[in-house]
């Protein structure tokens, strides 16, 4: 079967608005809620909302690659990046050209794509790479290029992408059809329909060695917050990696074909799932702020400290909850002070506490304290 490069009609990819005409609904209206959930945080409380969001994305779509980063390290680099205080975490070459480039997408994505974008895209992701043979340029190389897995001596071929030959023209033609189609131009697509095509077309053309696939999900980004008129923020690397399979999976099969709605509904709800992890993460960060206005002074160092931890972990918190050897080991005290920190944590409305004996566990309490009647 042919690739759909090969097919007539390239690039006109095919598919049905009624099928993907609830869903750019519910993505406008799911995009009013973020904006308006994040107008509810003070401006100090944004930047961290935005830092803890960016890295996050940051993080995911390198794990979609199988590439783990330092979520310490790029945290510090977004945030000098973002001209924000970095702290004294050192920020590592593979972490500080991510965070660079997700800060550079935050910030210029109402500007027209140009090959100039991808290039400083491409630098700035792979600068420390020494594999590669062009870094900042699409793929020259002779030999095809390839999605392969599988041993050696008998890879399987998930994808084989255009010749390099071809690819300079091919990205001319790509990048006048994404600033075309843009909210204000002269075909615009609705958002998700524009971003979906965006991300499947580039990643067929597959233009550079490596670092497509972090590059196609950045222009995703940059095509919906163009249709929004601002920064998304939407959690999309990290909804796409908890569904790595049927993500590739999809991919691999639409891009044998120009029939693409099938691709495009499963996109549009990824995006949409993507959209409401972003409003429990706001949500979360909401919570937070108020768990520290009612706790705040009534926490010793101990208990601020193993909070704090608790915090870090995010709205699905520690998994199966904190244990007292969990309190031991963040905090380094005795047994006894352990329990009787934890019990007071209970009794002031800190935490929650199910299960007995060895069994018990400590959940953050994030509901306001009823009043007592």
């Amino acid at each position: 079967m042919a690739w759909n490069w090969q097919i007539p009609g390239w690039p006109d990819f095919r598919h049905d608005p009624e099928a993907l005409a609830p869903l750019e609904q519910r993505f406008l209206l799911s995009s009013g809620e973020v904006l308006g959930a994040v107008h509810h945080v003070t401006p100090s409380e944004r930047d961290q909302l935005r830092i803890d969001l960016l890295s996050d994305e940051a993080m995911k779509t390198s794990a979609i690659e199988g590439e783990m980063l330092d979520r310490r390290s790029v945290q510090s680099s977004l945030r000098r990046h973002l001209g924000l205080e970095p702290g004294s975490y050192p920020g590592k070459p593979r972490e500080q050209g991510v965070a660079e480039m997700m800060v550079d997408v935050y910030s210029t994505f109402a500007e027209t794509l140009e090959h100039g974008t991808l290039f400083r895209w491409h630098e700035m992701l792979l600068a420390f790479d020494k594999r590669l043979e062009v870094i900042g340029s699409y793929r020259q190389h002779a030999e095809a290029m390839q999605i392969v897995s599988g041993r050696p001596e008998r890879p399987v071929v998930h994808f084989e992408a255009l010749p390099s030959a071809q690819v300079p023209a091919e990205m001319d033609r790509y990048v006048d059809w994404f600033n075309r189609t843009g909210p204000e131009a002269e075909a615009p697509l609705p958002a998700l329909t524009r971003a979906g095509l965006s991300h499947l077309y580039f990643e067929s053309i597959h233009p550079f060695e490596d670092g497509n696939g972090r590059l196609g999900r950045a222009l995703a980004e940059k095509s919906l917050a163009q249709n929004i008129g601002q920064p998304s923020l939407i959690a999309l690397a990290f909804t796409i990696e908890r569904q790595r399979k049927a993500y590739y999976d999809q991919l691999e099969r639409h891009q044998r074909t120009l029939n693409v709605t099938p691709w495009l509904v499963w996109f549009a709800e990824a995006v949409l799932a993507a959209q409401q992890v972003t409003l429990d993460r706001v949500g979360f960060f909401i919570a937070k702020a108020h768990f520290y206005d009612r706790h705040r002074e009534r926490l010793n160092e101990r208990q601020a400290k193993a909070i704090e931890r608790m915090f870090r972990e995010g709205p699905d918190g520690f998994e199966g909850g904190l244990s007292a050897e969990n309190y031991l080991s963040i905090t380094g005290t005795s047994r006894a002070t352990a329990t009787r920190d934890l019990q007071n944590l209970v009794e002031i409305g800190a935490l929650r506490r199910t299960g007995e004996r060895r069994y018990t566990r400590y959940w953050l309490n994030l509901d306001r304290p009823q009043r007592q009647a």
